[in-house]
């Protein structure tokens, strides 16, 4: 969405966007996960381009499910307004080729017909391609396996009983649903099997509310640019202690795995209060034993669970132990960019923003952007896939600011410092101008530190190649 957005402020009203979509309308993952998500952040950040939401609800408003995607409707409507758009919902992507002067883009439609498609430009922003969790595997014929996009934890099936219910995972699909059912089901048996545990970033730290937001608070621009600059290639451990200690909040009884999401301390109170019993353990299954259930855990232990327990999938949508490595994000012409997972401004949304930008000023093969081999990378270590991902966006923020109009990021409402009063967020603005280039030999060292230990790609892309690194 941010992509089509800002390429419909560089279109004239006579030009067209073809977007195809395999869902039946706007919202990417949005549309498949589960009826209880909310945002984690306040809204107005959770936007395409500059599009202000249009309800009246406070700013610290943490939208549903159904917000989020009536919004995300809202924003194709406001770039239809400025230019032609087609819209190909429940088509699906399958493969494109560039012949001369334009791009061949194949699909499928819904009766699986193809459909052909020929353009100056293609904007693939699958994002990080987000699929929805599926029930466990299990042996056991006594539980009950759901996952969250399959069995609402507010009302249906799980409603009808009281049998206890096992979480699997700590992430913030397992601490959405831990919280959905201590707050539904209050005195109800609910456990967890957390893995080694995930700590989040407090939100009340980041977007204190009223008139706090004058004085108190860590703004969340200067939190994510510190955890770059504290990265030297080697230490992400150690940036990610600086983080837990921070701003960090979990509800396990440790948490190791960091995950740059955002909760409160009421609502990790809430889970802690109506939390059962917390294993720091991985599930590997779930197998009849006499008359009983057993689960049986990766450290070779096992957990017996009453017979009819519900197991609930909580564990990461981040799956990148089968998936290949991706082509370049831009194509040697110039007219193909691929905003996946590479991670080039650390989340997908800004990269559908940014590289967007930089295809239309025609800056695209000449803004030599760092990447890395991002999925071999969180393969063999997810810590440092993620703090390298947060370093790489910094460095590449930087170039942005150097080779584009100061209306690209004036015009950004993804801005997360827009929380904070005008005085506030220029302050923050004025030191990431001073210090973007003085950063940047920094950022590259670390960079190329890590992608030398764990042996991946990585490095500037110039024209359509990477440089070399030596």
């Amino acid at each position: 969405m941010n992509a089509l957005y800002v390429a419909s402020r560089y279109l004239r009203p006579d030009q067209r966007i073809v977007l195809v979509d395999r869902n039946d309308r706007p919202g990417g993952m949005w549309v498949e996960t589960y009826d209880y998500v909310r945002l984690h952040q306040p809204h107005p950040f959770f936007t395409a381009g500059n599009v202000k939401w249009d309800f009246g609800k406070p700013p610290e408003h943490l939208s549903s499910k159904t917000e989020v995607l009536d919004h995300l409707r809202h924003c194709l409507d406001e770039a239809e307004k400025a230019v032609q758009v087609t819209e190909l919902f429940g088509h699906e992507y399958q493969s494109s080729e560039e012949e001369n002067d334009v791009v061949v883009v194949t699909c499928r439609a819904p009766d699986g017909s193809p459909v052909r498609i020929v353009a100056d430009r293609l904007i693939d922003a699958v994002g990080f391609s987000i699929e929805a969790n599926q029930p466990l595997r299990l042996s056991s014929t006594r539980v009950r396996s759901v996952a969250p996009e399959t069995c609402d934890m507010r009302d249906g099936p799980i409603a009808a009983d009281d049998a206890p219910v096992w979480v699997i995972g700590s992430g913030k699909t397992g601490m959405d649903t831990l919280h959905a059912l201590i707050t539904h089901y209050p005195g109800r048996e609910v456990n967890l099997i957390a893995g080694t545990g995930t700590f989040f970033i407090n939100r009340d730290r980041l977007y204190p509310t009223g008139a706090r937001r004058w004085w108190s608070g860590a703004r969340p621009n200067w939190f994510l640019a510190e955890l770059a600059n504290r990265f030297d290639g080697t230490n992400e451990y150690d940036v990610a202690t600086w983080a837990r200690e921070k701003a960090g909040l979990w509800a396990t009884p440790t948490a190791a795995h960091l995950f740059i999401g955002l909760i409160s301390e009421a609502e990790i109170e809430r889970i802690r209060a109506g939390l059962g019993r917390t294993v720091m353990d991985h599930l590997l299954d779930a197998v009849d034993d006499g008359d009983g259930v057993r689960l049986t855990l990766r450290s070779g232990g096992h957990v017996d669970v009453e017979p009819g327990s519900w197991l609930v999938n909580c564990t990461s949508h981040f799956d990148f132990a089968d998936r290949p490595s991706e082509p370049p994000y831009v194509s040697a012409s110039g007219r193909s960019i691929r905003i996946g997972a590479t991670g080039l401004f650390g989340f997908s949304s800004f990269g559908g923003y940014f590289l967007t930008h930089l295809l239309f000023l025609d800056k695209i093969r000449t803004v030599p952007l760092y990447t890395t081999d991002s999925i071999a990378l969180f393969q063999k270590s997810p810590l440092a896939g993620l703090v390298s991902l947060l370093t790489i966006a910094q460095y590449n923020l930087g170039l942005v600011a150097d080779h584009a109009p100061a209306k690209v990021f004036q015009q950004c409402g993804l801005d997360f410092d827009r929380w904070y009063p005008l005085p506030r967020r220029f302050a923050g603005q004025l030191q990431f101008l001073i210090g973007h280039k003085r950063r940047r030999e920094q950022y590259r060292r670390a960079l190329d530190t890590m992608g030398e230990r764990f042996g991946i790609d990585h490095g500037p892309v110039i024209g359509a190649e990477m440089a070399p690194t030596s």
